[in-house]
């Protein structure tokens, strides 16, 4: 969405300083879909401001419902984010981004088996076929195309 991006690109410029591989990056973007990152509450909230007040100039709004927010830290503590008409903004303690589950504790562990159990769901699927007489290369082929495409599926991300 150009809109969106050009929204938020002139919401949050010179702001936060969350540095992967080397380069300041705040947000990660895709179509409609916002990630937006930051190492403290306070900026945090401070950016969400920012993006609130941006989106009024150009008649465009934050749905809450869809946004959600999810702490990761060490420290046990609940964030409480409110944006406007005093609606509060769900914690969550996993989100799904581009087919990926990211989850609090910054580990793979649940979208890995996640993509496990969909690959054995799709090998479940084709057994007859993966396991039947046919020639060793064909099954392999088949195998590739019906279960590790959907093992690897967005395993970029």
């Amino acid at each position: 969405n150009l809109y969106g991006e050009w929204l938020v690109k002139e919401a949050l410029e010179n702001i936060g300083d969350f540095t992967v591989g080397g380069k300041k990056i705040n947000t990660i973007k895709y179509a409609d879909d916002l990630v937006v990152m930051s190492k403290t509450e306070e900026e945090l909230l401070s950016m969400l401001d920012r993006i609130v007040e941006v989106g009024r100039k150009y008649d465009m709004e934050i749905n809450i419902e869809k946004s959600k927010i999810m702490r990761i830290s060490k420290r046990d503590h609940t964030l409480k984010i409110t944006m406007t008409r005093n609606e509060q903004v769900e914690e969550v303690e996993q989100f799904k981004y581009l087919g990926s589950i990211i989850t609090r504790d910054g580990y793979c562990t649940k979208e890995i088996r996640t993509r496990i159990a969909n690959a054995k769901a799709a090998f479940m699927k084709k057994r007859t076929i993966l396991t039947s007489k046919l020639d060793l290369k064909l099954r392999k082929k088949l195998l590739k195309c019906y279960v590790w495409s959907i093992a690897l599926y967005g395993s970029e991300t």
